[in-house]
Parts: structure tokens; sequence; C-alpha cells
């Protein structure tokens, strides 16, 4: 009896192996070769973010056991033993120094400015707002960070890749893709969700040149402003990332290697909210530049069609997806967006790029925040809430005249 027990102890740790090297293969799978670590934007990261913190690939050691049977024969068994590791932030999420020091704000609108001022306190980032029926910049808080190289889009760069495979009719919003398995999900539930493996999936099927193609006709790669001071560029590779660190997947669900500035994403997120516009942002730095400002059209995108395809999954993303979290503070009109949430080197970079829909006219918000732990894309969904909040509680969506904005766009130049 107990030489039945001892080997069924055996059998047990020889079986053992087998479900944890399935769970070792498939953590390495996702995450071999990752120099970032990566937030999934779901809803489950968004509900117990304070214990997901962007872990790493569990440290494994190997453990041999080695037993002898009455007989002389040698039994042995290997467990895999998981020490995981989680990031360190070197990032401040906070920051006490002035950031709007040095800001040019003369052609500034003041109650669009104090409005992001307001909303961004003292968290380390930058706000940008953009009429999308011009592309003027109504106000650019924290200007040095707003005109800098950027960084890696995060899941932001899921917009682009959406409007590729929707124009190239590889989905459209209702198309299940399947996942793996019996899993398969829609475009609205993908963006809503910021569902990673869906876009790897789709990205796959595009392929690096067709991926690569839109985003250059998007805008990113190239300089968004129109002879504004300063600005840097961000940069799309020509190359494919290797397949040993997840390729054209990868670039298409978290932007991997791609480096986007908040005027790239503002000006791209502005072409879907006026229908396919892609304007050249600028910049008035007096009020006579305000008076005579002529919009200068960069490319008409052919996405008109596309747009309430992607409109309904940004849509969903406040309502109850990963910029939920908006809607504590605004809900008076209906707001489309996209978070954004990765990390490098230390720093952990939150983004949210939206725009509210109202019978006044639209305003397209990029809030762009770098740090540490406190810094997510819900996050800057939460700051635009307040800033919309600021905007509505000063009457600023009944103040805007309609018609004004209809003039000027229908005399901008295409350059």
């Amino acid at each position: 009896m107990k030489r039945i027990a001892h080997l069924a102890f055996l059998a047990g740790l020889i079986t053992l192996p087998a479900s944890l090297v399935a769970d070792t293969t498939t953590t390495a799978h996702h995450t071999a070769h990752r120099t970032r670590t990566h937030v999934q934007e779901s809803s489950v990261a968004q509900q117990h973010i304070s214990h997901l913190q962007h872990s790493r690939r569990p440290h494994v050691t190997p453990v041999s056991l080695t037993t002898t049977t009455s007989h002389g024969r040698v039994r042995r068994a290997s467990l895999t033993v998981h020490h995981r590791s989680y990031e360190r932030f070197t990032g401040n999420s906070f920051t006490n120094v002035d950031l709007t020091n040095g800001d040019i704000i003369g052609g500034e609108d003041p109650v669009v400015r104090q409005a992001a001022i307001d909303a961004l306190g003292n968290m380390n980032g930058t706000a940008v707002a953009i009429d999308p029926s011009n592309g003027r910049i109504l106000a650019m808080v924290n200007q040095k960070l707003a005109l800098s190289s950027g960084a890696e889009p995060c899941s932001t760069i899921k917009l682009s890749v959406a409007l590729a495979a929707l124009d190239e009719g590889i989905i459209t919003k209702d198309t299940p893709v399947n996942l793996g398995g019996s899993y398969h999900l829609n475009l609205t539930e993908a963006i809503a969700h910021s569902n990673n493996l869906y876009f790897e999936t789709v990205g796959r099927r595009l392929g690096f040149e067709r991926v690569r193609h839109y985003a250059n006709q998007f805008g990113l790669g190239e300089l968004a402003g129109y002879n504004i001071p300063n600005e840097q560029l961000g940069v799309y590779p020509d190359q494919e990332l290797p397949e040993s660190q997840g390729g054209v997947g990868r670039m298409c669900s978290f932007g991997e290697s791609v480096s986007m500035t908040p005027l790239q994403l503002g000006a791209l997120v502005a072409s879907i909210a006026n229908g396919g516009t892609l304007f050249y942002l600028q910049h008035p730095t007096t009020p006579e530049e305000v008076v005579n400002y002529q919009p200068r059209i960069k490319r008409t995108l052919d996405i008109g069609k596309l747009v309430p395809e992607i409109q309904d999954g940004m849509h969903a993303a406040v309502q109850y997806g990963t910029a939920r979290s908006l809607r504590a503070n605004f809900n008076q009109f209906p707001v489309m967006g996209k978070t954004g949430t990765c990390s490098n080197n230390g720093t952990r970079f939150g983004w949210f790029a939206s725009y509210a829909d109202t019978q006044y006219g639209r305003i397209v918000t990029v809030f762009f925040l770098e740090g540490g732990r406190p810094t997510f894309g819900p996050k800057a969904a939460e700051l635009t809430g307040v800033f919309y909040r600021n905007l509505w509680d000063k009457s600023y969506f009944m103040a805007k005249q309609p018609s004004d904005t209809a003039t000027k766009t229908a005399t901008g130049v295409t350059e």
C-alpha cells in the first residue's frame, strides 16, 4: 500500500511539469525579447491597477527531484519555479515646477488654455486642444513636451491600424475576428477595451507595408505643424520590427519602435472628427494672426465612410471601456476617444486623444502624461473629462458660433 502511494506521488510529480511548462511557454511566447513592459488596458487592469503593475517575464528556475524505489529504480521529476519581478519606475508623475514657463500664448484661446491648465494640475504632462474644422491649435500647455519628438504611442496606434484594416476591406466594425478557439471579437469591442491580440491579428493580416503606408498617410513620421518653431519630428520606422520582438503585430498593438508626437496624434484625431481632412496644425502667436488665420490642408483622406465604423468603438471606450473614467467628470456631450498606456526605461506613458461632439462644433484634445505608476491612459482620460467640464462650466460650447468655423474651413489652402 505504501508502494502504491509512493508511486502515485511520483506520478503526480512527473505530470506536474507539463502544466507548468505549458504556462511558461505561453508566457514566453508573449513576453520573449521584450524591451519594454506594457499594460493592456482592459477593464480588469483599470479595476486592479494598484496590483497590476507591468509585470515582467518571470525569472524561471528549474528544480530537479530524484527518488529511489524499493527495487533500486531511480525516478526523476523536474519542477519549474517562477520568480515574478515587477518593473521599477523612476519617472515622476507629479511636479512642483511650473511646466507652462516659456509657453507662447498670445494667439491661444484663454478659456481653453485655462481649462487645460486646471485639468492637468500638477501632473507631469502636456495638453493640446485643436479646432478640427481648420487645424488651429487653441491651446498648447507645456509646449516643450508637446513639441518634443514624442514617445511610443502605446494603444493609440490602434486608430491608424483600424482605419487601414477598414479601408482595405479586411474588417467591418462588426466582423468577428477569431483570436483563438471559440474566442471572437469585433472592432467596436476591441477599441473599447483596447484588445491587443485583436490588433496584433489584424496587423499581421495587413502586413507591414500596408500598415506603414496608412500610418504615413495619416501623418505619422512627418511634421504635423506648419511653421511651428521647435516642433520635432516623430519617427515611423522603414523596417518591420523583428519577429523575435513581436513583428508587425507588436507595432500594431502598442506602436513598438514608433515615436509619435502629441501634435501628430492630434492631427490624426482631428481628421477623424472632421471626416477626412488632414490639416497642418497651426499655432497663432498673436491676436493679429488669429484674425488673419488661414487653414492649410495637408491632404484629404478618403475615410469619410470609415468614420462611423471606428467612431462606435471610440464612443464605447468612453461609455464602458478603458476611458470610462472620463464620465466621472463629464457626460453632457458624447465624447469619442482612445487611451494608451505603456512604458520605456522606467518611465510610464499615459495617452488619451478624443473629440467632443457638440451641437456647437467639435474640439479635439490630446493629453499626454509621463511618470511612474500613477501615470496611465485612463488617468489621461479622467483629466480630459475635467477639461471638458471646465469648458462646460464656462459656457464655452454655447458661446461658439458654428458658422465662423465653417467659413474658415471653406477657404482653406491645400498645400
